[in-house]
């Protein structure tokens, strides 16, 4: 990788080469340089920062994207030029404050117990959702990366009908699995009515390493999970469905439209952990 030093840069109309003029001239350039490359980069809001997702994307993206992180209970310290705001999805004003002058939102927060009730899954997760797509076309602020779930069509696997494929029609297998069907559905309306660009991550299970032996098929590791995220903010597809899995051998769910429109190609395989006891 060419680091500052090694390369020419071009500062109030003129190049120059990082070996000439003296060190603190240097400096000072690759100074200017690297500010303009932070100023430069996208502003994204990440809902539900302190959650279990919210926390690792956080920490996978700081480097890509300027931040902007919604807490709600519970609130962690910010890393370096971290924005963080203090709100409730379940306000409109509050998502309103929150999205104002960002370049994306990751929406990640929810209740995503598969037994959420339904008055939790009405609220956060329909109502919540509800508002962020709003406010993002109040404010005007172009995409939405929604996270959903597999749990959409979950009762494909329940009765076996495999392997399952972004067009089939949703088939939840609980209250969560359903309010994410609705979120879907929302934000296919507020990119045909309104122009905002949705993109819906149907998530698999998001852990650092498998934990059950469901998981040798739905294992989403941070890795995929990060790359997921910024290839769908990257993204120039005003609205799509995606499975988000790693590249799991035992995987059912159909990746190939997300390889093909976003270019995600994950890297981490559940198989390599199948000999695990826990797994067996």
């Amino acid at each position: 990788m060419t680091s500052f030093s090694e390369m020419n840069y071009t500062t109030s109309g003129q190049t120059v080469s990082s070996w000439s003029g003296t060190t603190a001239e240097v400096g000072r350039i690759e100074a200017d340089i690297l500010r303009a490359y932070q100023e430069d980069r996208k502003l994204i809001l990440i809902t539900g920062a302190a959650g279990k997702i919210g926390r690792g994307m956080a920490a996978s993206l700081r480097d890509r994207y300027r931040l902007r992180l919604m807490y709600h209970n519970t609130v962690l310290p910010a890393e370096d030029d971290e924005q963080v705001v203090i709100g409730d999805i379940g306000d409109l004003g509050s998502m309103r404050q929150a999205v104002d002058g960002v370049d994306a939102v990751l929406h990640l927060a929810a209740n995503a117990e598969l037994e959420t009730p339904w008055d939790l899954a009405l609220r956060n997760n329909i109502v919540g959702c509800y508002n962020c797509y709003e406010a993002c076309r109040q404010v005007g602020v172009p995409k939405v990366v929604f996270a959903s779930t597999n749990h959409v069509t979950g009762y494909y696997e329940v009765v076996g009908e495999l392997p399952v494929t972004p067009d089939m029609m949703v088939r939840p297998d609980c209250h969560y699995g359903a309010s994410k069907a609705f979120g879907e559905a929302l934000g296919r309306y507020y990119s045909d009515a309104f122009g905002l660009s949705v993109i819906c991550l149907r998530i698999g299970h998001y852990a650092p390493r498998p934990e059950v032996p469901r998981d040798l098929a739905a294992w989403l590791s941070p890795r995929d999970m990060a790359q997921a995220a910024w290839r769908a903010i990257e993204t120039e597809v005003r609205f799509g469905i995606y499975f988000t899995i790693s590249n799991n051998k035992r995987r059912f769910w159909d990746i190939s439209n997300a390889e093909r429109e976003l270019g995600f190609f994950p890297q981490d395989d559940a198989e390599e952990y199948a000999s695990e006891t826990a797994l067996a």
